[in-house]
């Protein structure tokens, strides 16, 4: 019985995605809007991605440029790869859990507000060199 546990760590590892990333989550900002900005920066070389957010007027910008730093650091750190030859290969915001709030209306009615919160998430890999 342990060693079909075994075969399945060894299966899980092999098809493991290598690729640095990293993931911010619970971050208090609607996912459509983290959307926008990092819309901007997939696809893009980091040192392209990191000179977009520090230009871009957005308050999605400051969370999504510290995922980006972790993801370059983690690459960096953990599977020693230069920051030089890293792009954005991935990134996206998925929904997080809701706050639920009221806010009071006219005739003693309520209204319902909806406080959205994201998970960040920024994938990098290394670019292939073309000969």
């Amino acid at each position: 019985m342990a060693t079909r546990e075994r075969e399945k760590a060894a299966k899980r590892l092999a098809n493991k995605d290598m690729r640095p990333k990293a993931v911010a989550k619970y971050i208090r900002i609607s996912p459509k809007k983290v959307q926008l900005v990092i819309n901007l920066i997939r696809g893009k070389s980091v040192a392209e991605a990191k000179a977009i957010l520090l230009n871009t007027q957005r308050a999605a910008c400051e969370p999504v440029l510290k995922v980006l730093n972790s993801a370059v650091a983690n690459a960096e750190n953990n599977l020693e790869l230069s920051k030089d030859t890293l792009y954005v290969a991935e990134a996206y915001a998925n929904q997080g859990p809701t706050l639920k709030r009221f806010q009071p209306r006219a005739r003693g009615r309520a209204m319902q507000i909806l406080k959205r919160s994201s998970h960040i998430t920024v994938i990098l890999d290394e670019v292939k060199e073309v000969k």
